[in-house]
């Protein structure tokens, strides 16, 4: 699980935090490549839309790169669902489940209420504002730390939350499917966050877009453009 690099700081989007963090991942996917080239390797280090690539491009120089093995990990977005359902429909947010699709960058995230179980009790103006919360949960916490941390907290929850599923499917036990930021052809986006279940050798089975309305779809669009950018941003800084 690959958290090295800086945090965010207040007035400060993931994006900024690239030409710091992608040569911090870029090194840590060679020294991966080198000494635990089967590993499953999760990045958690910002900007993950692009990193990830960053990590791919690398991994693919040293000739060990599995797309199976490789993730982005965007469980705190839906762990942030989670809790912000939970708590507007009065329920433990261990009770919810919810498919949060795309990336992890503003809306890049993209949650699928139309899939929440139990059903979302809601209109579309209190979905809309649940889903902007989810998608600026990080700056919550940066404006609220004064610009002495990021979210840590909860991003280890979440990083724990993801490892377990991983380490569940290297034991070939059960898990309920998590989301992760993984190469798909579910879009155009040569990366996208979809459901899946875990195995042996990392991705057992890649779930796909779920069920959507058409306002999802919308949504989903929007993503799919951003995240076909990031992506090339990545794969650009590795051949420079």
């Amino acid at each position: 699980m690959i958290t090295a690099g800086m945090p965010r700081k207040p007035g400060q989007t993931r994006d900024f935090l690239f030409d710091t963090n992608a040569p911090i991942v870029a090194r840590v996917a060679c020294m991966v490549a080198k000494r635990a080239p089967k590993a499953l390797v999760g990045i958690i280090t910002n900007p993950v839309n692009a990193v990830v690539a960053v990590a791919a491009e690398a991994m693919k120089k040293a000739g060990c790169y599995d797309p199976k093995r490789l993730f982005g990990v965007t469980t705190l977005d839906v762990v942030r669902a989670e809790k912000f359902i939970g708590e507007h429909m009065n329920i433990h947010p261990y009770d919810v489940r919810i498919p949060v699709v795309g990336g992890h960058a503003g809306t890049t995230i993209v949650p699928i209420f139309s899939q929440c179980q139990p059903p979302f009790e809601g209109d579309e103006k209190c979905i809309a504002s649940i889903v902007k919360r989810i998608q600026t949960g990080g700056d919550e916490v940066v404006k609220a730390k004064a610009g002495k941390g990021s979210a840590t907290l909860s991003m280890a929850y979440a990083a724990a939350r993801f490892t377990n599923a991983l380490m569940r499917g290297l034991k070939g036990k059960a898990c309920a499917p998590e989301c992760a930021y993984v190469q798909s052809d579910a879009t155009d986006a040569p990366f996208f966050s979809t459901p899946l279940s875990f195995g042996k050798d990392g991705i057992k089975k890649n779930h796909g877009l779920p069920e959507m309305n058409e306002s999802e779809k919308k949504q989903v669009k929007v993503a799919v453009d951003a995240l076909k950018k990031s992506a090339a941003k990545g794969v650009e800084y590795m051949k420079k």
